[in-house]
């Protein structure tokens, strides 16, 4: 049975969509997964075992407020990862 955390797909995918928006920020491997570890942090996990539980999830974690919880915490993680990035970048305000 495999268990996947649809958190960090929708995490990971709504990254790529707001990464676009900051052109100054970094987004080497290390800033990427330092911004969504910060991001997964603030969220709720939400695991499934199921392609229709999958599905389920996907869409509550697509209503407004959700998203909304999602963009904050990414945001959040964008700004403070390119104040202080561990990966030698200047740091950066955005």
């Amino acid at each position: 049975m495999a268990v996947t955390n649809v958190t960090m797909e929708v995490v990971q995918s709504e990254y790529e969509s707001l990464r676009d928006s900051f052109p100054r920020f970094c987004g080497c491997d290390t800033c990427r997964g330092d911004v969504l570890v910060f991001a997964l942090n603030r969220l709720s996990p939400h695991y499934v075992s199921t392609r229709q539980g999958e599905i389920l999830t996907e869409l509550s974690l697509h209503s407004d407020q959700e998203k909304a919880k999602l963009d904050v915490a990414l945001l959040e993680g964008f700004r403070k990862v390119a104040l202080a990035p561990r990966c030698g970048a200047k740091p950066t305000q955005l």
